[in-house]
């Protein structure tokens, strides 16, 4: 893994497919595809667990405040059909990128090592990164709670 990232690092160029929103059943995208635009990469373990969930549909709950100001991806190694599913169930304005291959949660730092009950493994740590218009991160929010996803992000923007 390469230096932790932080405010004004150049943020690391992903391609993926984006499932919902505007993107439908799936299209790729690129990060330069929105040069010049606010992106927001929000990092999440899982579709359909429950904090995941929460954060999502509290992300969906908030959604006025943000439509137009960034460009919001929600990111997890889940594949299209999981994430066609989540969006459905709970209704996501937002599109999901499919991360199954784990390179874009491997160049923002956030396949980590995780425990629980003494067992260890891998997984996504809850982090989001506000990417400016000129590639550079702006805002680094690590090990973010999901109930409080959305006041920080609206803060960071």
């Amino acid at each position: 893994m390469s230096k932790e990232l932080t405010a004004g690092s150049k943020a690391p160029a992903f391609t993926a497919t984006a499932v919902g929103g505007k993107f439908g059943d799936g299209a790729q995208v690129s990060l330069t595809d929105f040069a010049g635009q606010t992106v927001v990469l929000y990092f999440y373990p899982k579709d359909d667990t429950p904090g995941c969930t929460t954060q999502a549909c509290a992300l969906r709950d908030a959604w006025p405040e943000f439509d137009g100001k960034a460009v919001i991806f929600g990111v997890s190694p889940d594949p299209v059909k999981m994430h066609a599913k989540f969006i459905a169930k709970h209704t996501l304005p937002f599109p999901l990128l499919v991360d199954d291959e784990k390179k874009i949660v491997g160049a923002y730092g956030v396949w980590v090592e995780k425990s629980m009950y003494g067992k260890k493994y891998m997984g996504t740590e809850r982090s989001t990164f506000v990417i400016g218009g000129d590639g550079k991160l702006k805002a680094v929010l690590r090990k973010v709670k999901p109930v409080e996803h959305v006041a920080l992000l609206k803060a960071a923007l």
